[in-house]
Order: structure tokens, then C-alpha cells, then sequence
């Protein structure tokens, strides 16, 4: 049986034995996998659940994420919600169907985030129309509200005219938008 040193058993002794990549190899393949794997949120019910954190170049002189970030945090969890509905928004600009571009945005600031905060952008689709959509969004921290607005996204042609969104995409939203009278999802944050 082979011996550690005792240098080596002292670090062992400090590690948690399960799951430590270095002792379970199955443990430090799915490792590597999930880090090389690009962020992505999830569906809780109809509602989309986006992780973000909060890293220096996000933050101003303060140490508070700098106002238009949240914008930026929005529409990446916009985009992944249309990514894991099925909507292939690449696939839709290179085939020349057409591109979503935001219409109108209504921001309101409630408490700052700051460097490192771990944050969860909750988005919801709440109306859907012919050409367009609006989607709800709120910048969340340890269940509190950083920041919250409502996006209208139209579908434009290539020429850029508002058009009708493809009937694939319009079922798919029509599984997801949110009826007024659901209330507030169980196990939010």
C-alpha cells in the first residue's frame, strides 16, 4: 500500500474527501466540463432564471455596477430565455428572415449592486403581439430587487420594417407568457 508523506497527508486532511477533483476523477471531468460550458439560465415554471456576477469592469469609481450594465444583464438573459425556448435568433438573421431590435425600455433603480454580488435576472414574457413582445425583467440579490423594467422587443425584416414574428416562435412564447393572475413563482429568491 502506497504511503503519503506527512506533508501531503496534512493537506489531505484539510480537504473534504468527497467530490475534490483530486480523488474522484468523474468529480473533475464534469468539473472541466461545466466550466468550459458558457453561462446559462434556466425555466422555473414559465418564469427565466439568468445568473450573473458582478466583476470589476462592471462597476464605476464607487464600486457599484455602473446604470447601463443592468441593461447589459437584461439582455443577456433575454437572449438565453429565447435560446432555451428554442427561438435561433442567429440561425433567423443569416437565413434573412429578420432580427429583434429593443423598441422601448422602462428602467427603475432600487438598491445598487456591487463588485462580486452574485445576481439573478428574472425574466418574464408578458405580452406577446404580432411584430413584438415585452418581456418583464428584475435584477435580483438574495431575493431583493436591484433593478426592474419592462423591454418591448419588435421582430424587424432585414430591411428594417416591424413583421410578423414566425409561427414557430409565436408558439413558443404562447407556452410562456405570463398571465397576470399566476402571482409570484414558488421558490423564487
Amino acid at each position: 500500500m502506497h504511503q503519503l508523506s506527512p506533508a501531503r497527508r496534512a493537506v489531505k486532511a484539510r480537504l473534504p474527501q468527497r467530490g475534490f477533483p483530486s480523488w474522484d476523477r468523474a468529480a473533475t471531468r464534469a468539473a472541466v466540463i461545466d466550466r468550459d460550458t458558457p453561462q446559462t439560465g434556466r425555466f422555473v415554471g414559465r418564469e427565466h432564471r439568468f445568473p450573473v456576477r458582478v466583476y470589476f469592469e462592471d462597476t464605476d469609481l464607487s464600486g457599484v455596477v455602473y446604470h447601463a450594465n443592468y441593461l447589459r444583464y437584461m439582455e443577456r438573459a433575454r437572449s438565453d430565455m429565447l435560446r432555451l425556448a428554442g427561438i435561433d435568433q442567429r440561425a433567423a438573421h443569416d437565413a434573412g428572415i429578420g432580427v429583434y431590435a429593443v423598441s422601448e425600455v422602462a428602467l427603475r433603480y432600487a438598491a445598487p449592486a456591487r463588485l462580486e454580488d452574485a445576481l439573478v435576472i428574472v425574466s418574464r414574457l408578458v405580452e406577446i403581439r404580432a411584430a413584438s413582445s415585452r418581456i418583464h425583467q428584475r435584477v435580483m440579490r438574495d431575493g431583493l430587487i436591484m433593478a426592474e423594467g419592462t423591454v418591448r422587443a419588435v421582430f424587424l425584416s432585414m430591411a428594417g420594417r416591424p413583421v410578423r414574428q414566425p409561427r414557430l416562435w409565436m408558439a413558443a412564447f404562447e407556452q410562456l407568457v405570463w398571465a397576470q393572475d399566476q402571482g409570484e413563482t414558488k421558490g423564487a429568491e
